[in-house]
């Protein structure tokens, strides 16, 4: 086999477009994380799972696994982490006791608030360091792969 051949049979990773994306995805993921680390302590599961329950209101674990990609027992640690701190309040369902239902103490409502700045601000931050005209590709860029891949 000569050079070429053996170069065609490599592959470098950091140039692999799905190790890149998620390499930047967890970047940008982890410089998120410290803002809401160093305000509230929270873990990434605790995070998502709190926006998760913020944006729907009412919500159980298992439709939280369905929307934020998570396994159902970073989901439940989340829950008893959230529970603990008086953000978050179980109601068992009326017709199947196997399901709780999920929501925001008032307290977690003003947490949450608080948290939805915060998280407007890194995003607004964010993108406005790309830049204008490499914004918007980039935002284009990531609905085209999300369009790719539904269903």
């Amino acid at each position: 086999m000569n050079e070429q051949q053996e170069t065609n049979n490599l592959l470098a990773l950091e140039n692999f477009l799905p190790y890149r994306l998620n390499l930047a995805a967890e970047k940008v993921s982890q410089k998120f994380a410290q803002e809401y680390k160093k305000r509230y302590g929270l873990t990434r599961p605790e995070w998502r799972t709190f926006a998760t329950i913020g944006q729907f209101g009412v919500i159980t674990a298992r439709e939280i696994c369905n929307h934020s990609p998570m396994h159902k027992t970073k989901v439940s640690r989340a829950v008893h982490a959230l529970e603990k701190r008086r953000w978050v309040k179980r109601t068992p369902d009326e017709t199947d006791r196997r399901l709780e239902h999920l929501e925001l103490t008032s307290a977690g409502k003003t947490a949450y608030k608080d948290l939805v700045g915060v998280a407007k601000s890194f995003e607004e931050n964010f993108i406005n360091s790309i830049g204008g005209e490499d914004a918007k590709q980039l935002l284009n860029a990531l609905s085209a792969i999300e369009r790719r891949f539904e269903g």
